[in-house]
This record gives C-alpha cells, structure tokens and sequence, in this order.
C-alpha cells in the first residue's frame, strides 16, 4: 500500500510540475556527486528521483546501485575509500554499502536506540574503509573495522565471553553478512554480543578528519533538469 501511494503521489508530482514546466521529452542522467577525477554517482530521473549508478572509469566499472526511487541525500557526505563505498538514500533507513569498489551492492542496517531516519542524519563520512553515520542529535553510529573475526564466521571455533556475570558462548556462524553492512550505535556496543567480535573491539567515539579529499562534500541535483518550458 505504502508503495501504491507513494507512485501516485509521484505521479501528481509529474502532473502538477508539468503543468509549469512543460511535458518531460526523455528521462534526465545527471551526475549527482564525484568522488575523485574517476569516480561518481549518477541519478537518471525526474525530480531529483530515480535510478542510481556508481561508475569508475578506472576500473571500468559501472554497477546499478538502485534500479528506483533512490532521491540524492542532502546532508554533508565523505566517501574517502576506494574499495569500501557507503551511499545514503534521503529517506530511507541506511543505504547501500559496496566492498569491492562498487562491482556489488548490499543494503546496510542500523542497531542501537531509537535507530534514525536518514532524514536525521547530520553527515556520513567514510574513511580507511569504514564509516561514520553522524546524528543530528550527537548519536554516533560506524560500520566495523574492515575484516572479520574469523571465530564468528562458518567454520570457526565461537566465542566465549561473560554477561552479566555468567559465561556465555557465541556460536560459529553467528556472523553471515560479514563486515562493513551492519552500524551499531557506539554506546550500544557493551550491550551487544558484536562488542565481543575482533573487529568491533576499541570503536572509534568521534568521526575522524578527512584530509586532501578530491570530491565533494554534498550531492548535487537540478529537479528541472530533463523539464521543457511552455
């Protein structure tokens, strides 16, 4: 139902916005934020919404990102890292995270209190393959250092740990997407079975500072773009 609205919602847009700008002659690309001289995302849609690809022309790589819907997020954003690739959507829980330099695309999840809207979102910064989702509130919430703990994953012996006072044991497995898709919310972390893995352990309590970046700090999008005048 929520998808039924939101198309025609969508289409009273169209309606309404073609009414003052004229009849839409084909779908607009536009890129909507560089991340260096050789990577970007781009956004082909009306309004600023649509699909999203991510290309880099050194690689050769040109992977859709989200085939609809995706609409620019416009908050401070810094993608640093090459391999480990973290794309907020402006209104909708998370994003998509890549770490493969953007050849596959998996969706992220938020854990902790009160988990936010990307609409609360005050900036999301990646750095040395991980990232820091900053909360309008002061809520700080990052993805795991770049590898796994291989006692978590199939094949490993599990974890022991103590809780409360009693012993307890993570079983082998435990972990399925591995690292980079999950944010906890760094003060949840002693609360959490993750705050026992190897690469959860001494989680970053502020964003770090990104120096000499070559791209961006904010998505750009023109919502006219693609419109012909009466």
């Amino acid at each position: 139902m929520k998808m039924i609205l939101r198309i025609a919602a969508s289409l009273a847009g169209v309606f309404i916005v073609s009414g003052c700008h004229g009849r839409p002659v084909e779908i607009p690309t536009q890129v909507i934020y560089r991340y260096d001289d050789h990577r970007y995302l781009e956004l082909k849609g009306f309004y600023c919404e649509g699909a999203l690809w991510y290309t880099d022309t050194k690689r050769g790589i040109k992977t859709e990102v989200m085939d609809k819907f995706y609409r620019a997020f416009s908050e401070t954003y810094i993608n640093s890292s090459d391999r480990y690739v973290v794309i907020p959507d402006w209104d909708s829980y998370g994003g998509m995270v890549s770490k493969d330099y953007g050849e596959t695309w998996d969706a992220i999840s938020f854990t902790g209190r009160d988990c936010p809207n990307n609409k609360d979102i005050k900036s999301l910064t990646v750095v040395d393959d991980r990232a820091y989702f900053l909360v309008k509130d002061g809520r700080l919430y990052t993805s795991s250092a770049p590898f796994d703990d291989p006692r978590a994953m199939k094949g490993g012996t599990g974890i022991d740990y103590i809780i409360d006072g009693e012993k307890a044991h993570l079983d082998a497995g435990h972990i399925t997407n591995g690292w980079g898709l999950q944010f906890i919310q760094n003060t949840h972390l002693i609360n959490s079975t993750s705050g026992f893995l190897s690469n959860w352990q001494d989680a970053p309590q502020k964003v770090p500072e990104v120096k000499n970046y070559q791209g961006w700090d904010h998505m750009k999008c023109n919502p006219d773009l693609g419109l012909t005048a009466k």
